[in-house]
């Protein structure tokens, strides 16, 4: 007989804790906090739960989650291989992911979270050690988990210890190892700024079509312009600071060195994409952002924004800031805090009904 798991996990960057935490308590106030480290936190269940393996715990800022089985200890990794079979029981499973507890926040001194040598030799030990009489798994680790797919999880919480539990295989972070995503900066990138666009076009799946116009608020130096170029879109950056040189040569960029509030709207008109990453406030961003959509003759249909949480607190106010992008008529709106992201969210908005001009302020 298989155990009902009491426990869930959640990975998240380091810093995020408080706000999973909280995040949690609004939209599960029965699940109890239980063992954490930085970037890693559980759960305790309330008891005669009956939560499926593909729960969504709804949470922006945890990057992944699952069903905890408990820790594993051991004097050599061999034997911990064992114990986590053990722990793992009799499940069905169809793929092993093995990730590391984030170390520090991305970005800082070089880190960016990302399936390790270390884990890749785990995954090895624990497909060596699986049990005869376990159902076949496959032994690919390079291509995410098919939606569907049952995955045994592996977290590594610290040197001697892991963590083992299970996930069904849904949305886009629970297909990737710890929703890690598995991109490389490009030697010719000009700034990381090309993993954040990179990973949010991935995850947001806009169906932006090739030759699209997109503005880009905030474009220097260019990172994230290069990953838009190379999607074949035409970028307009706006940004009063200098852009990359090698982004200035393509004849598909052009640069308007200004300030957005000091752009004329009929700049926007043909464009029908935007994207956003200042390093401002939540609200000062919205505030430009709204100034833009809601203008009668500016047609954006969807949206990219990053939202600075230069201080933790920010991230209660979320619901409103989300609220508010509803509110210019885009019945879509979501948020990630991508493993990429600094203390920043992402948050993608599109609108279907594309001819239906957004609501001015003085009318909603």
């Amino acid at each position: 007989m298989i155990d009902v798991p009491q426990f869930i996990f959640a990975t998240c960057q380091v810093g995020a804790e408080h706000a999973v935490k909280r995040e949690a308590a609004r939209r599960h106030p029965d699940f109890r906090p239980a063992y954490s480290r930085p970037g890693f936190l559980t759960f305790k269940l309330p008891e005669g739960h009956e939560l499926a393996d593909d729960f969504k715990l709804r949470c922006v800022f945890a990057r992944s989650h699952g069903f905890a089985l408990g820790g594993v200890r051991g004097e050599s990794p061999a034997e911990m291989a064992c114990e986590a079979w053990r722990l793992f029981g009799e499940r069905p499973y169809d793929r092993i992911h093995v990730w590391p507890r984030d170390l520090a926040s991305p970005g800082h001194r070089g880190f960016e979270p990302a399936v390790t040598d270390e884990c890749r030799q785990v995954r090895e030990l624990l497909w060596q050690h699986r049990p005869a009489t376990a159902n076949v798994a496959t032994d690919d680790d390079t291509s995410p988990a098919r939606r569907g797919e049952l995955v045994l999880d592996c977290v590594l919480v610290d040197p001697g210890q892991w963590w083992i539990g299970f996930h069904r295989a849904r949305g886009f972070g629970s297909r990737w190892p710890g929703g890690l995503v598995g991109l490389q900066l490009p030697a010719d990138a000009v700034s990381r700024a090309w993993l954040k666009m990179e990973e949010a076009l991935r995850w947001s799946r806009l169906p932006i079509p090739s030759g699209a116009r997109v503005a880009e608020i905030g474009s220097a130096p260019g990172g994230a312009s290069q990953s838009l170029l190379a999607r074949g879109f035409h970028v307009t950056g706006i940004d009063p600071a200098a852009m990359a040189p090698v982004v200035l040569e393509n004849p598909r960029f052009r640069h308007i060195r200004r300030r957005a509030i000091q752009v004329r709207r009929r700049e926007f008109r043909k464009v029908r994409w935007l994207t956003a990453d200042m390093n401002v406030a939540p609200k000062y961003t919205l505030d430009v952002v709204e100034e833009i959509v809601t203008h009668p003759e500016v047609r954006v249909r969807g949206m990219l924004l990053t939202l600075k949480l230069f201080d933790w607190e920010f991230a209660d106010q979320l619901p409103e800031y989300l609220a508010r992008i509803r509110s210019w008529g885009y019945e879509v709106v979501r948020a990630r805090q991508l493993c990429h992201n600094h203390q920043e969210v992402c948050v993608a908005a599109i609108r279907h009904g594309r001819s239906v001009r957004p609501p001015k302020p003085h009318e909603k």
